[in-house]
């Protein structure tokens, strides 16, 4: 049994969890919110000048673009962290591990094998969902982002930093505890990257430091930042270039460097090589 062969099962097995439709769902609801929203955006009222000009209606599109990207962002983290659970920790738990080890298949490829099923999975849907987000935005609007690919790109290598560490945590707690865990620690890594942007903008280096250190330790709020660096207007980021908007939550002048993407790399085999011997030493 290959892990190309696992992988192909895990995406099967993922399309019939509950969590997958719940995760369908909510998108739609998401998208069809957002198409309404984004439609009145062109005929808004300002105060001194009447209806929002073209080049007016595209920054604030930009602006929210990154809101609703990042809405988005949580939804995928919630199914990705949800979805690996039950995949790891809930067949160790149910027996269905034991019958599959019992065959010479060797635990690291099952678990690379579930790995890369559920990877493909979550790029899977950032490419779709988030294709059809800028899309939205571009009907609506007429804005179009300065970078798309690569926002989603990153987007999709954000889901699968998040769902690698709950395979981690999966190999050690159950499939419910493994989630929120994950959960917990990418809604904790982007709030300490918001008070390292107000440490940065107060110019105290030691809170600043906060956010630099957290995206190290889970790089999910790094590459959230380069995802919005790409989705956002050029004049947007030229306002920025004094760093004033370091402390807005939905604003970046962050782009992913070569650095930070060969840590990204190294984070990932780093924590899937420990997730491999966590797994070797549990029962099945």
């Amino acid at each position: 049994m290959t892990v190309v062969t696992i992988a192909a099962m895990t995406l099967r097995e993922a399309s019939r969890r509950k969590v997958l439709w719940a995760l369908a769902g909510l998108t739609v609801v998401l998208l069809g919110l957002d198409a309404w929203g984004f439609a009145k955006i062109p005929g808004l009222q300002t105060d001194q000048a009447g209806e929002l000009t073209t080049g007016e209606a595209r920054i604030v599109a930009s602006l929210l673009l990154n809101l609703v990207m990042f809405t988005m962002s949580l939804v995928v983290a919630l199914g990705t962290a949800f979805l690996a659970g039950p995949t790891l920790s809930g067949e160790l738990e149910s027996g269905i591990a034991g019958a599959v080890l019992a065959r010479p298949v060797r635990r690291d490829s099952v678990l690379l094998g579930k790995w890369l099923g559920l990877a493909l999975f979550a790029s899977g849907y950032v490419a779709v969902a988030g294709s059809v987000q800028l899309l939205i935005v571009r009907v609506a609007t007429g804005y179009t982002p300065p970078d798309p690919v690569t926002a989603l790109l990153v987007m999709a290598a954000e889901a699968v930093v998040l769902l690698t560490l709950a395979l981690l945590l999966a190999s050690v707690l159950s499939p419910m505890a493994s989630g929120v865990l994950a959960v917990g620690c990418f809604g904790a890594t982007w709030v300490a990257g918001v008070i390292g942007g107000i440490g940065e903008v107060l110019g105290n280096d030691g809170v600043a430091r906060i956010g630099d250190v957290s995206r190290m330790i889970l790089p999910t709020d790094g590459l959230w930042q380069a995802v919005m660096h790409g989705l956002q207007a050029p004049s947007v980021l030229g306002d920025l270039s004094d760093g004033d908007g370091a402390a807005n939550p939905f604003l970046s002048t962050m782009p992913l460097t070569p650095a930070y993407t060969a840590w990204v790399v190294v984070w990932l085999a780093l924590v899937l090589a420990v997730t491999a011997m966590s797994f070797a030493r549990r029962d099945v």
